[in-house]
């Protein structure tokens, strides 16, 4: 149901892997990891991805940008000639004193560091970087071998509220040289204690002309950081959580050049979607996530899961859930968790909920919880989550996975606890949540039910229920009339909110289209 793709390159192919295709669909992710590494897997010549991905060989590029000649893994490269890319950032646990840099470099360097200071001429402070190097095997007849590498350096002790410089090298690349100043880059602690700030929004944004645009959109509204609502890059096109799933873990290379501009300065704070179980690393698939991220630790899970974690940031608290866990449409984590995340979450909303001086408690994941496209509604986060969402009177719920925007009126219940048309308030206290899919984040669009028409600022049609359906745990689908589809709008597209504290503290949600029109608005107080 692709209705534009606005520049995305294709996925990678879709090669059949000798898996019984009957067999896959019984398999869980770990029993697919087995069957991979014990069955399937043949080594063949080993390609250092970023080189070939993005030129990065320091004055080895040919003219189309592409690496000419790269050389081999094992081979003897001055670290002068390799050149760092794909920066991204991320909070500590706290958002004020704590900042995780993350890189990545087409081959193996010697002693990778981040240089920080106050000014771009001082950069006095030295911090050492863990590498994390991840080897995708090769599949004969399909692809080589691959090896990446990955780099991240943990900024603990900084001051809240401050603008720091920094640069990312290795040896034989120092940052702070004049030759490489141009490469330096920005970031900005959360304030000490909770002042005006805005941060973005979407999920589902791949690699391509409109996930570049939304990019730049994200940094005029120059954001205290962004929400990634999963599915990240699509290195995993079919998104099954399956070994036959057509894999190119190079499309991870360019994403991560595609979204360096933006993501060296504004913290990327991702979770994790269908696309992002990757079965090629480890039995629940969160490998790959754990060598190219360094987000909060969870608390629940001692092995790591990279889609689960909590900051605060300002007036507000934010919650990320790996929705694999509970979803009953693509079932191939389900359960993964042990309902250890399901306990944590209520812990983790209660605290947040208890904390002085948090207003808003916003939760952002994958599938979505109330949508009417595509993918529709997965029963198995209304059945596990939604209790907890409505216990804490959570603010704001926002998932990707149906590639649109679509708002809903306030939710209680399961039904609709007051409307909430373009440009009104509501008060979670009383009317209940309003849930959002923000999934128009750059790769190919879908659509409404038949005859259902977009509606949105601007363009606002009649107000007609929506006949639509919820997976059920059989992987059914259980018809539903939804009176709570709101806005509707099929393009581009993420969200900015503004938080304000104060004594009437509210959000203010926007929906911006991919050329910056506002398409909706709302906003959210408490007690008022």
């Amino acid at each position: 149901m692709a209705a534009l793709s606005r520049g995305t390159p294709p996925g990678p192919p879709v090669p059949d892997f000798g898996i019984p295709r009957p067999l896959a669909a019984r398999m869980s992710m770990a029993e697919q990891y087995e069957y991979l590494r014990t069955r399937m897997v043949r080594r063949r010549t080993l390609v250092t991805a970023g080189a070939v991905a993005g030129g990065l060989l320091a004055g080895c590029s040919s003219g189309s940008g592409t690496a000419a000649h790269p050389a081999p893994a094992n081979s003897r490269v001055s670290g002068s000639v390799v050149r760092p890319f794909g920066r991204h950032l991320a909070f500590g646990a706290d958002p004020k004193t704590q900042m995780r840099v993350s890189w990545q470099v087409p081959l193996a360097v010697k002693r990778p560091y981040v240089r920080v200071g106050l000014r771009p001429d001082d950069l006095g402070r030295r911090i050492e970087a863990e590498v994390r190097n991840l080897h995708t095997p090769g599949v004969q007849g399909v692809r080589p071998a691959v090896e990446q590498y990955y780099l991240h350096a943990a900024l603990d002790g900084l001051k809240p509220g401050t603008t720091y410089y920094y640069g990312v090298g290795h040896h034989g690349w120092d940052p702070a040289a004049p030759a490489h100043r141009a490469g330096l880059a920005s970031f900005h602690t959360a304030p000490a204690t909770p002042e005006r700030f805005v941060f973005t929004a979407f999920g589902d944004q791949g690699v391509g002309q409109a996930a570049n645009a939304n990019d730049h959109l994200v940094q005029r509204q120059n954001p205290a950081f962004h929400l990634h609502a999963g599915d990240i890059c699509y290195a995993d096109v079919n998104g099954a959580g399956k070994t036959s799933d057509g894999y190119d873990p190079t499309f991870w290379d360019q994403f991560l050049q595609q979204n360096d501009p933006v993501a060296k300065s504004v913290p990327w704070m991702v979770t994790t979607g269908n696309h992002d179980m990757e079965a090629w690393y480890s039995p629940d698939g969160y490998g790959g996530q754990l060598a190219r991220f360094s987000l909060p630790d969870s608390g629940f899970d001692p092995h790591g899961t990279p889609g689960a974690y909590a900051f605060t940031y300002g007036n507000a608290g934010f919650v990320a859930l790996d929705a694999n866990d509970v979803s009953y449409e693509i079932p191939a984590n389900f359960g993964h968790s042990g309902g250890r995340q399901t306990k944590w979450l209520d812990a983790t909303l209660g605290e947040l909920r208890a904390t002085k001086g948090v207003d808003f408690l916003v939760v952002f994941f994958h599938h979505c919880a109330y949508s009417t496209s595509q993918h529709a509604s997965d029963g198995g986060v209304r059945k596990e989550w939604l209790p907890l969402f409505a216990r804490h009177q959570v603010d704001l719920v926002i998932n990707g996975h149906n590639h649109v925007y679509e708002r809903t009126d306030a939710i209680k219940a399961g039904e609709v606890g007051r409307s909430v048309p373009i440009g009104a308030s509501t008060d979670p206290t009383r009317d209940g949540i309003v849930y959002v899919t923000a999934g128009g984040g750059g790769r190919d669009l879908y659509s409404f039910p038949s005859g259902v028409k977009d509606s949105y600022e601007g363009h606002v049609t009649r107000h007609d229920a929506v006949e639509t359906f919820a997976w059920t745990k059989d992987k059914e689908h259980a018809t539903e009339t939804a009176q709570w589809s709101r806005v509707r709008y099929t393009g581009f597209s993420l969200l900015s909110v503004e938080s304000r504290p104060g004594p009437s503290p509210r959000l203010t949600v926007s929906a911006l289209a991919e050329d910056g029109r506002r398409i909706d608005h709302f906003e959210v107080r408490r007690g008022g």
